[in-house]
């Protein structure tokens, strides 16, 4: 019988998101508080989902506008990544710590556009690569990426994660 298990290698020789944070020079924002009547998460078994994560930097929106009008490919990869920044720092508070996120089952992310953008990955790629540094590559993450009219506050990117975590008995 082989005693190896690639993924309970896998599992055991994981980076911590804690440690891979401190590693990459990341400190997590403050958690951002609902703008309505509703919960920043709900989980549910080994999965935690998330509400809709704006790119907020201290409560303000560093950037508004339209993707294909005035807002550059490379301030929506920024605006994704301080999005997904922020449903870190969320999942931080709720679980609470990090280290519980095994990593990221599915992200959405929703962004404004003009009909004619058609970057929308690239834009979207601010916020899957910052989870691929925090969790790995494997087993990665689904995605489904939309060109919108309007969000809320006038951000320009809005992200919804679920997570999955481990089950504490």
């Amino acid at each position: 019988m082989n005693d190896s298990n690639p993924k309970n290698e896998d599992s055991a020789s994981r980076t911590l998101p804690s440690t891979r944070l401190r590693e990459l020079g990341i400190e997590l924002p403050p958690a951002p508080t609902p703008l309505g009547a509703y919960v920043e998460t709900s989980q549910v078994g080994s999965l935690l989902f998330l509400s809709g994560m704006l790119p907020l930097v201290h409560g303000k929106l560093p950037f508004t506008g339209r993707f294909g009008s005035n807002l550059t490919v490379a301030q929506g990869r920024e605006a994704a990544r301080l999005a997904a920044l922020n449903a870190l720092a969320v999942a931080d508070h709720h679980l609470p710590g990090l280290d519980r996120v095994q990593g990221v089952v599915r992200l959405g992310v929703s962004m404004i556009t003009t009909p004619e953008f058609v970057e929308h990955a690239v834009v979207a790629d601010g916020a899957s690569d910052l989870f691929v540094q925090v969790f790995g590559k494997t087993p990665g993450h689904t995605r489904l990426i939309n060109g919108v009219q309007s969000l809320p506050i006038a951000a320009p990117v809005i992200i919804e994660v679920i997570f999955r975590v481990e089950e504490v008995e």
